[in-house]
């Protein structure tokens, strides 16, 4: 078998995945049949991945890498507050996102089970939870023991069940450059911070109107 004059690493091997599914519209049918048709051999794709579907799970703990790095390559970026960060993230992270819609959407949306399309967030899952816990800063963190007695575990939980209703309006929005997902972002962000400091009468009022609005117009 000829091999491609390209290294081979963890990124191509997800890129090659991901053209795949996208082309045949379905998944490969085995390792040797995908490593055979992009010409390397079965010992370089194992060096990487144990089978087909681990690489579906690291393909959005890349996604969250790359949107770290590119956070962490802003010079302002150590200086914002943690609402600023996860606002940098949230907008960087769908950007990325966008950037691969097609086979975002074909992925997400593959199982009629929404549980198992879930499943292939589990990595991020952790990843995600490590950044929200890597963002809150001591000030925050006494001050929610003070109101509530949040911990950083619930911080993170509530964290990623926002995140996952953020997902899915992306998976749902229609609108050019998809502009309501940025409302939604910013919206959904200010209210879950205003909840944990206890004021969110009118972030919650007017998050709810925008939910509202769009339901009607979609219906």
């Amino acid at each position: 078998m000829a091999t491609k004059n390209i290294k081979i690493t963890k990124e191509t091997v997800v890129s090659m995945y991901m053209n795949y599914t996208l082309v045949h519209n379905e998944k490969p049918k085995s390792v040797y049949q995908f490593a055979n048709l992009n010409e390397f051999s079965e010992t370089e794709f194992y060096s990487f991945f144990g089978n087909l579907e681990s690489i579906e799970t690291e393909i959005y703990n890349l996604f969250l890498e790359k949107t770290i790095e590119l956070l962490n390559n802003d010079t302002n970026y150590e200086s914002y507050d943690m609402k600023t960060k996860l606002l940098s993230f949230y907008f960087t992270f769908f950007e990325l996102l966008a950037a691969n819609r097609s086979y975002v959407t074909l992925n997400l949306n593959e199982d009629k089970n929404q549980l198992k399309n879930l499943a292939k967030l589990s990595g991020l899952r952790q990843h995600f939870k490590q950044f929200i816990k890597s963002i809150i800063t001591d000030d925050f963190r006494i001050q929610q023991e003070k109101i509530q007695q949040f911990q950083e575990n619930a911080i993170q939980e509530s964290a990623w069940i926002q995140f996952l209703f953020t997902l899915k309006f992306w998976l749902e929005d229609g609108s050019p450059n998809f502009e309501k997902t940025d409302i939604f972002i910013e919206k959904s962000v200010k209210l879950s911070f205003e909840l944990m400091n206890v004021a969110p009468i009118n972030s919650l009022i007017d998050f709810g109107k925008f939910i509202i609005k769009e339901k009607m117009q979609k219906n």
